[in-house]
């Protein structure tokens, strides 16, 4: 007599805003939301500041984090029960401490057309050649943004975040974002000889 077949039953995994609110109470828990997002929240600021100051930037984000995860709670649009929006708005806060050093990197950026996070990826001369020459101008055009149109423009371009999560990360109301987007996209647009920004993320 054989033995019915056990089907295995996925399980969902536990949502980070499950993770913060028991963290609450272990918060050797937190360490969970670390592994999640660093990456992406390291890339980000890596692009902002440059490779030298981003790591320190990161780990006082998830730092800053842990101390404020008694504020976290989703909201009712259901932004907060992923934590990114969050930790990119406290990124882009530390971000705006280190204008110089973003200015820095932009500039460092325009010179050379290296991208510190897509370097290693770009193995063709000619794919470094042409990412170079968009990356010089669009690090210029970016440089000369006001911080605030800066911060929402890249947490679009670079944080790939909804105009209602970066809302939630500037804690600005959604028409606010919009008007700084579009303010940002055409400014990017004039100094782009009218080529549209949005079309280049990946390259942003």
């Amino acid at each position: 007599m054989t033995r019915p077949t056990e089907t295995a039953v996925a399980t969902e995994p536990v949502g980070d805003a499950v993770i913060i609110a028991r963290s609450k109470d272990e918060p050797e828990l937190f360490a969970q939301i670390f592994r999640r997002h660093a990456p992406v929240i390291q890339r980000y600021v890596t692009r902002r500041l440059g490779p030298s100051v981003a790591e320190d930037v990161c780990a006082d984000v998830f730092l800053a984090a842990f101390r404020q995860r008694h504020r976290f709670a989703p909201d009712r649009l259901n932004a907060r029960l992923d934590a990114r929006p969050w930790l990119f708005g406290i990124a882009t806060n530390l971000v705006g401490r280190h204008r110089r050093a973003e200015i820095r990197a932009l500039k460092a950026l325009e010179r050379t057309g290296v991208d510190p996070v897509t370097e290693a990826f770009e193995v063709s001369s000619d794919a470094r050649l042409g990412a170079g020459a968009v990356n010089r101008r669009l690090a210029a055009a970016l440089a000369a943004l006001r911080p605030v149109y800066r911060d929402a423009l890249l947490l679009v371009a670079w944080g790939d975040l909804t105009y209602e999560e970066i809302a939630v990360a500037l804690g600005v109301p959604v028409g606010t974002v919009r008007s700084r987007v579009n303010r940002a996209r055409s400014r990017m647009r004039a100094a782009l000889g009218g080529a549209d920004p949005t079309s280049i993320q990946e390259d942003l």
